[in-house]
């Protein structure tokens, strides 16, 4: 018994148990819904009478197949190598099915047989197979609004399963079946796929498209170096944006746009065309103005143009000075070697007599080595005529050579100084490529620059460093500083370069920086100065003065801080891209779920205009715009399937959904699906929305549809129809909609009436018959059953015999009268007899000898004596008493007492009265007693 105990459980659950003398299969589910590719598993067990034996067992997907040969799966090729059977031959008879495909969307039937009969599982269970796939509530969407992706199937799924999302391929960390995206970024933008987890199957892409307006657009200038007169400029416009934004370019103090298009050209520059330059790039959803950039011809250029002609111009008159002074300078050596060979001939003359003097050859010398050294060596030494020479020497000149011949000699430096910009001081000098630059915190910086020195200087040393003027005038080398150690670069040589690059700028190293050379001469440094200014300043930065959550309804502060050189001069706040307030706090009171997004902050200073990186304001809220919706958009007709959405706003989002039919708790999911829906299902639904922060309810009203049913026709009135009368049949039906009632009367194809009650006035046999009632709605129809409405001619029968037997009550009523008159008039001659009696008695005591007798023992014997059966009594209510006079009595009446009374009363002599009739009571019995006299000339034999 232990045993079956499961068994005997199992059967008493109601509907588990089947009532064909224990047949029976109960399938865990009637309709699996599953994801295509997966695996199916049917749970179901079966029952049979005691006595039989299970000889096979089956699964089977036709419920009537011809000649009753059922198909066993098992055995197909479509499911054999993918059914599994999990039962056995006793009470389980579970399955498997792996890899489902859609054309295994069918009904299964379990079947079994037994040594003694066989059974199928009708009805079975419904398997449909779908795909997944992404529910988006749009394609496009705008950046900081809400969307929730759904993975959707054609039937519903699970509560349990975990779903996995992806993003461009990429998994993303969200394991529900909705995703929900509170506040879109442009980043959030691609392909959106889902599947379920231990599937293989992945739904198809869905593309989301994020949109948002153009950034803040910035302008480049195509045209590198100076823009002069008769030059090509291109002015090309950058923003980001989705959809793509059309660019306009605009020139200030002008209303109407001067070009389109991302680029803007102008050719043939000209000063007419100068000015500033902005763009404005607009699209469906925003717009943005980028800041201006002067386009100017630099008139500059043409300085150093008529400066680079005129010095061409005077170098070329120098060269020809200098041709015409050699010319001279040649014209004057011919002439002076005519002077020294003249001077040449004295000398030796001279010379000779001296060695001739002295006794020694003289010293021969060349000629044009003599003349050579006369030239040159007059240079600087003033000579001075010898007076003992004066007459040999007087046509020797001290030679200087005049300015142009020392010119052709500095011809080469004067080229080089007519360079623009080599030469600041005297060939000294050092040129920056900018004399300020901003930079952001932690970013790179180069100085690009050059030097110049004059030649035949050896550069022995090159630095950077911070300080002009230095105590004792040591200039630090910012190489070796500790601060600069590590990220300062020199980029330069020791000929003409002295670039240098600084990385990770801080806010210290704002400063002016200068470079320093220093030569082989001692006199020969040089300090660049003035130097570079360097400003670091950083992007903002902004704080939220809420350290915990931001619920609606709360004050909140955004403050923008940054640490520049030069100081914040201006502060904005942008909600996305739209304009908000100014100031470094930005104070939202009051706040509301609108202001949700991302906010960020821009400085303005002499460096430029710097934006903060966007923070997320995240409101939190209850639920709001709560809403009921039913799936279905047309009529709900009794046995659809009808599913109950609930759909709210809030954040964060809803957690807990649960479902109420007026006020009966009936699900806790945010979809609640009736299937097979009924007509009690109609009524009030309401979906409750919680999200930790608050609830809030929202109801619709589900109106079930269904035929008309238990239509019956009915008689209103009561009793036996006559001709006549007025008949009312009702019809009584349950529908919705109400139904339309037609009455028909058998053997009449056209209706008799409609409404729910049809009335027959003055109703006759003609009109007799078997009428019913039919009750039509746009759903379907019903008919009653048919009701006889005839004439019942029994009651005229009942009428008459009515009649008679109110006439036969008159008369007897009418005889009774009679007979009472009569026993009246009777009851006035009895008075009259018992009067004339009483005389008598008063004569004599002729009949003192009657004696008492019982007339209940001797009656028989009245007959026969004359006056044996008198019974002499008192007169009732006769004076007894001595001495005391009877009452007089009427002679009629004492007649009348003497014949009739002693009918049925005992009468007793008295002793004591000697009277013969003292003792006769005046009775009176009834008229019907008295009737039964039958001679009235018998006097006294009667007497009773």
């Amino acid at each position: 018994m232990a045993r079956l105990l499961p068994l005997i459980v199992l059967l008493m659950i109601p509907g588990v148990y089947s009532a064909d003398d224990g047949w029976g299969v109960t399938y865990s589910s009637s309709h699996i819904c599953a994801l295509k590719g997966s695996t199916v598993t049917i749970k179901c067990t079966y029952t049979y009478p005691t006595g039989h034996k299970i000889t096979e067992v089956f699964w089977t997907n036709i419920e009537k197949p011809p000649y009753n040969v059922f198909p066993d799966l098992s055995k197909d090729s479509k499911y054999s190598e993918r059914i599994q059977y999990l039962g056995d031959k006793q009470h389980n008879c579970s399955v498997r099915l792996t890899d489902v495909r859609h054309t295994d969307s069918h009904e299964y039937y379990f079947r079994f047989i037994t040594d003694k009969d066989k059974w199928l599982g009708a009805p079975g269970v419904t398997l449909a197979v779908t795909d997944l796939q992404v529910e988006s509530e749009g394609e496009r969407v705008m950046e900081g609004h809400s969307v929730n992706l759904t993975c959707k199937s054609r039937c519903s799924l699970t509560d349990t399963s975990t779903f996995i999302w992806f993003r461009n391929t990429q998994t993303l960390n969200d394991t529900n079946k909705k995703l929900i995206l509170p506040s879109v970024r442009r980043e959030n933008a691609g392909d959106y796929s889902c599947t379920v987890q231990g599937h293989n199957l992945t739904s198809p892409p869905q593309r989301l498209n994020v949109i948002y307006p153009p950034d803040k657009p910035v302008i480049s200038i195509s045209s590198s170096g100076v823009i002069v007169e008769g030059d090509s400029v291109n002015l090309t416009c950058s923003s980001e944006s989705n959809p793509p934004a059309n660019i306009s370019w605009f020139k200030e103090n002008q209303t109407s746009s001067v070009g389109s298009g991302q680029t803007f050209s102008i050719s043939n520059f000209n000063s007419s065309l100068s000015g500033w330059f902005y763009c404005v790039a607009q699209n469906e959803v925003g717009s943005q103005r980028s800041d201006a950039v002067s386009v100017t011809v630099d008139h500059s250029s043409y300085r150093h143009l008529l400066f680079g002609i005129a010095s061409a111009c005077g170098g070329l008159l120098v060269i020809a000075i200098i041709i015409v002074l050699s010319w001279f300078i040649m014209r004057k050596r011919r002439v002076a070697k005519t002077e020294v060979a003249a001077l040449n001939q004295v000398n030796q003359q001279r010379v000779r007599g001296e060695q001739t003097t002295a006794g020694e050859a003289p010293e021969s010398r060349d000629p044009e080595e003599l003349q050579y050294a006369t030239v040159h060596h007059h240079t600087n030494a003033q000579m001075r005529r010898s007076e003992e020479n004066e007459n040999h020497y007087g046509n020797i000149t001290n030679y200087k050579p005049d300015a142009s011949v020392r010119m052709a000699r500095l011809l080469p430096l004067i080229v080089l100084l007519m360079i623009p910009g080599v030469c600041c001081q005297n060939g000294w000098g050092v040129t920056y490529s900018s004399s300020h630059i901003c930079a952001l915190k932690g970013s790179t910086v180069t100085i690009h620059c050059t030097y110049t020195y004059p030649t035949g200087y050896k550069i022995t040393e090159v630095l950077w460093t911070n300080i002009e003027k230095p105590p004792y005038n040591v200039f630090p080398d910012l190489s070796k500083d500790s601060k600069y150690s590590g990220r300062i670069q020199y980029l330069g040589d020791k000929q003409h370069d002295c670039s240098v690059r600084l990385t990770d700028v801080r806010h210290t190293d704002s400063h002016k920086y200068y470079f320093r050379f220093i030569t082989h001469v001692d006199t020969g440094k040089w300090l660049g100065a003035p130097g570079v200014t360097l400003d670091v300043t950083d992007n903002p930065v902004i704080s939220i003065n809420s350290s915990g959550v931001i619920v609606e309804g709360d004050s909140v502060n955004l403050t923008c801080s940054s640490e520049s050189n030069p100081p914040v001069h201006n502060y904005s706040w942008f909600k996305e891209e739209t304009f908000v307030g100014s100031g470094n706090i930005y104070i939202i009171s009051n706040i509301r779920s609108d202001h949700s997004g991302q906010y960020k902050c821009k400085t303005r200073h002499t460096c430029g205009e710097k934006y903060s990186d966007s923070v997320t304001l995240n409101v939190l809220y209850p639920p709001k715009n709560v809403s009921a919706s039913i799936s279905s958009s047309g009529v709900i007709v009794e046995g659809d399937s009808v599913n109950l959405t609930c759909s709210s706003e809030s954040n964060p989002p809803v957690h807990i959904y649960s479902w109420f039919k007026e006020e009966t708790f009936v699900g806790s999911v945010n979809i609640y699906i009736i299937s097979k829906i009924r007509s009690d299902h109609s009524g009030q639904y309401k979906c409750k929305a919680e999200n930790g922060l608050g609830q809030k309810y929202s109801a619709v009203t589900l109106n079930v549809l269904y035929p008309p049913r238990n239509v019956s026709a009915s008689i209103s009135s009561s009793g036996v129809i006559v001709e006549g009368d007025s008949v009312n049949l009702t019809c009584s039906s349950e529908s919705n909609p109400p139904a339309n009632i037609s009455w028909f009367k058998e053997t009449q194809t056209s209706s008799v009436g409609s409404g729910q009650t049809f009335s027959i006035s003055n109703f006759n046999s003609r009109l007799s018959g078997w009428f019913y009632c039919e009750a039509q709605n746009e759903v379907g129809s019903q008919r009653s059953d048919a009701v006889s409405v005839t004439v019942d001619h029994s009651s005229y029968r009942n009428l008459l015999f009515g009649i008679t037997l109110a006439c036969g009550g008159l008369l007897v009523i009418a005889i009774i009268i009679v007979l009472i008159w009569f026993m009246m008039r009777k009851r006035g001659v009895a008075k009259t007899e018992d009067a004339a009696l009483n005389q008598v008695n008063q004569q004599d005591d002729l009949y003192s000898a009657v004696k008492h007798v019982d007339l209940a023992s001797e009656s028989a014997g009245c007959d026969d004596v004359q006056y044996e059966c008198v019974k002499p009594q008192r007169v009732r209510g006769e004076q007894t008493t001595a001495g005391e006079a009877p009452e007089s009595r009427d002679p009629e009446e004492l007649q009348y007492a003497t014949v009739h009374h002693h009918s049925n009363a005992q009468m007793r002599r008295s002793e004591e009265n000697e009277n013969h009739y003292g003792n006769i009571t005046n009775y009176k019995p009834d008229a019907s007693v008295r009737s039964n006299v039958e001679d009235t000339s018998v006097i006294y034999s009667s007497v009773k």
